[in-house]
């Protein structure tokens, strides 16, 4: 297994769980066109890029290309690397048929190929351990931050603090988090800003 300090944009969820079994790091599917109307992806995207930067690694056919553009031109800052797998044809198992042009999406490809199309990209991998107690959802409830009466605005306001979309979904924000910070790093941050978070929320209650 290797790490990747960039996150990895492919398109699917099947693209997400074959490039699990190659690398350890952040993927985000983008749900194939969906990406064009689909917001938060688009942000965490662009947040990603700012801060760690990313990696396009979508099909090799017309589709995929198209989604490599559109996310080019929509990433106005931050690090883009593009990884391109080659041109192989074939079926992926779980279809009844071929692709409209007959290649092999990023899910079909074998292993050893995508790692040698990262290389040749000039990405810089590590070997890594699988990261111990992770953030969860059940953390976010027990801070306060879901579920509660002022949660949106507390969750609101720590995204802003944190510099992340505000716009997140508590999923969404579950994920990044894990990416940025650990377990207890989150504890100790709302901790940190707790007072203002409160004050903030029973601010905006009080408001006519």
């Amino acid at each position: 297994m290797l790490k990747v300090k960039e996150a990895v944009i492919v398109e699917g969820k099947y693209d997400k769980i074959r490039l699990s079994s190659v690398i350890d790091g952040v993927i985000i599917p983008t749900g194939g066109f969906n990406i064009f109307k689909n917001r938060e992806t688009l942000e965490i995207i662009r947040y990603f890029a700012r801060t760690t930067g990313i990696i396009i690694l979508t099909d090799s056919d017309s589709a995929g290309f198209k989604i490599r553009s559109y996310i080019k031109g929509a990433v106005h800052e931050g690090r883009i690397i593009n990884v391109y797998v080659p041109d192989i044809f074939g079926k992926e198992r779980r279809k009844d048929a071929p692709s409209k042009e007959g290649k092999l999406g990023v899910e079909g490809i074998d292993g050893e190929i995508i790692l040698e199309a990262f290389r040749k990209a000039g990405i810089t991998a590590d070997h890594t351990e699988e990261p111990a107690d992770p953030i969860t959802r059940l953390d976010l409830y027990e801070l306060g931050l879901s579920g509660g009466e002022n949660s949106s605005e507390m969750r609101r306001k720590l995204l802003s603090e944190l510099d992340l979309p505000e716009r997140l979904t508590v999923t969404g924000m579950v994920d990044i988090l894990n990416t940025i910070m650990t377990r207890q790093e989150l504890y100790d941050t709302v901790k940190n800003y707790r007072n203002v978070l409160t004050s903030s929320s029973a601010h905006s209650d009080g408001e006519g």
